[in-house]
């Protein structure tokens, strides 16, 4: 599928609610979802793959993996106005498609999660501005995970994800570096729009690199 296509039907999908500065919640835009899952697919292969999307809000990560031949995708959220949304996108999709998802609600790091028969984990966590090591529960859970593979989008400045993933045996790629486009969700925003910069990772067991390894 190409880049294009794949935005447009990201794009097409209702918007998170953004709704709870508590959480966080900062909706991925369609272009840069597409830009990003459309790599993830290129060195894992979404093809018959089980997916855990985490805290998946409108879902728009884990409907792409759907898109791009995942197997399942299973969606993690704890947010009942997000849930909504994705419930109501899931819908929207081709009855085949909409069969292949699974709506957990659930709250990380609270509540406890099996991810046992998971293959790949995509997420784009809470980055703890608001509240510190906000991301800690999401990054814990998917170390200690079976997946081979984890996909996470954070902040290009977040320098204790590469450390935590060393810690749990765990080797990483930089994927992509990209502006994060922040629009003004919530009112401690001064700015109409801001941009920050971000890191796509690719974490994987020892010896599945698959792009030239820069990792120190």
């Amino acid at each position: 599928m190409r880049p294009k296509h794949l935005a447009i039907q990201l794009s097409r999908l209702a918007p998170h609610p953004c709704l709870r500065v508590e959480l966080e919640q900062y909706a991925t835009e369609g272009d840069l979802a597409a830009y990003w899952m459309l790599a993830v697919d290129q060195t894992d292969g979404f093809d018959g793959l089980h997916v855990v999307d985490l805290g998946s809000g409108n879902g728009i990560l884990g409907i792409a993996a759907l898109l791009l031949g995942a197997r399942k995708v299973t969606f993690v959220e704890t947010d009942k106005d997000a849930l909504v949304v994705l419930h109501s996108n899931i819908n929207s999709l081709d009855h085949p498609l909409a069969g292949q998802a699974e709506v957990i609600e659930a709250h990380i790091g609270q509540d406890e999660l099996d991810l046992s028969s998971v293959d790949l984990i995509v997420m784009n966590p809470p980055w703890g501005v608001q509240s510190a090591q906000a991301d800690r529960p999401f990054l814990e859970l998917a170390f200690n995970s079976n997946a081979s593979a984890i996909h996470i989008l954070h902040s290009e400045k977040a320098a204790h994800i590469e450390p935590l993933a060393k810690d749990n045996g765990w080797h990483w790629e930089h994927i992509i570096r990209t502006v994060f486009r922040l629009p003004p969700t919530y009112m401690h925003h001064s700015q109409r729009r801001g941009d920050t910069e971000v890191m796509c990772w690719r974490f994987h067991r020892p010896g599945d690199a698959r792009l030239p390894q820069d990792e120190s």
